[in-house]
């Protein structure tokens, strides 16, 4: 329909610019004229103008098609901003039409730029502003955020699950494989959502040149293939993306909030960026620091000191978990199984940290 519509369009300027100049361009190759000149000059135009448009059509379709996919896609708080802007930049280059217009031979050029130069600046204002200036109108904010869910694999629907449920999982908490191992258990109850532009980051990485880098991709992909085939979880990937927003975190930080949903990851900085959005976050480090053994200050523990510390005199040893011990005097040890009295326990998003000494020291104070 759009082609169609297209070559009529050529069609009618066409055969109007042949029927309106035809005989001027007549008499200037010095053909003789006749009564049906006009006639003639305006199928002449109408059918080079179909030959153009010819030409023309399939790119201007795929085009048209694509702007028709984004302006779908697009958010209505988005697309809204974006036209009030639009529209009040062209109205202030109108109202300054008599200034400008009166300047002498550049006038109309300088008209003509400043129009385009004011609708695009206020395009921009109003886009990257949306969510303020819409903000007094909640009715508005939140059937924008209504339709933004259906459009985004009807999510609402798909789901069957009360909004909250959803729980996102970033690239490096797939890449990090214990999300199945947990998902296996039952901990992760409602809808695992994979949005299509975490799947395109780990596709990136899977083809990376980088050794590590494709076999860490390619873990990530079995992660997810094992996630939806072999565990008995709902599972659904989200045809989303964010053309205004470049990083991946924050696109889903951007997504939590559109689906009131909780993100999933063992990255410490998303981990603090959603706790400053106010999105909630589920970090596996957590986790698995909750479920370790626990551990208190005057415990004596038996462990082997492998290397030194960051400090003088210091000695490292571990945990069968891989929680690090930091043992003061430890140095003079390493290499040998001893006795530590812990003094005291750091707890942290990224991991546990025990602090100790060795307990022969203790005896011999």
């Amino acid at each position: 329909m759009v082609k169609r519509i297209f070559q009529l369009f050529f069609l009618v300027v066409g055969v109007t610019l042949g029927w309106q100049y035809g005989e001027r361009i007549f008499e200037l190759i010095h053909l003789p004229l006749f009564s049906w000149d006009k006639i003639v000059t305006a199928i002449l135009g109408g059918m080079i103008a179909l030959a153009i448009a010819a030409l023309f059509s399939s790119p201007f379709v795929m085009w048209f098609r694509w702007l028709e996919d984004r302006l779908i896609k697009t958010p209505l708080v988005d697309l809204v901003s974006g036209v009030i802007g639009f529209v009040l930049g062209l109205f202030i280059a109108f109202l300054l039409t008599p200034a400008i217009g009166s300047i002498p031979v550049v006038g109309i050029y300088v008209q003509f730029f400043a129009s385009i130069l004011l609708a695009y600046l206020g395009f921009r204002i109003f886009f990257s502003r949306r969510e303020e200036i819409f903000s007094f109108i909640p009715g508005l904010l939140a059937r924008s955020k209504d339709r933004e869910k259906d459009r985004s694999g009807k999510a609402s629907a798909a789901m069957e699950k009360k909004v909250g449920d959803a729980k996102i999982l970033d690239t490096s908490v797939i890449i990090d494989g214990r999300i199945a191992d947990i998902v296996q258990t039952g901990f992760l109850d409602g809808v695992i959502v994979i949005p299509s532009f975490v799947l395109e980051e780990l596709q990136h990485i899977a083809d990376s040149s980088d050794v590590l880098k494709r076999n860490r991709g390619r873990r990530g992909l079995d992660i997810l293939n094992r996630i939806q085939k072999e565990l008995k979880v709902k599972v659904q990937v989200l045809e989303i993306d964010f053309d205004d927003i470049a990083e991946v975190d924050s696109k889903l930080v951007r997504l939590a909030k559109n689906i009131d949903g909780k993100v999933v990851t063992n990255d410490f900085n998303l981990n603090k960026v959603c706790e400053l959005q106010g999105v909630d976050v589920l970090n596996i480090n957590d986790l698995a620091n909750a479920v370790k053994p626990v551990v208190l200050p005057g415990e004596v523990l038996m462990v082997n000191v492998i290397k030194d510390g960051k400090e003088f005199g210091q000695g490292i040893a571990y945990l069968d978990d891989g929680t690090m011990i930091v043992i003061e005097g430890g140095r003079e040890h390493i290499g040998h199984r001893i006795e530590v009295i812990v003094t005291s326990v750091l707890q942290t998003s990224a991991g546990r940290m025990i602090f100790g000494k060795p307990k022969a020291l203790e005896r011999a104070l």
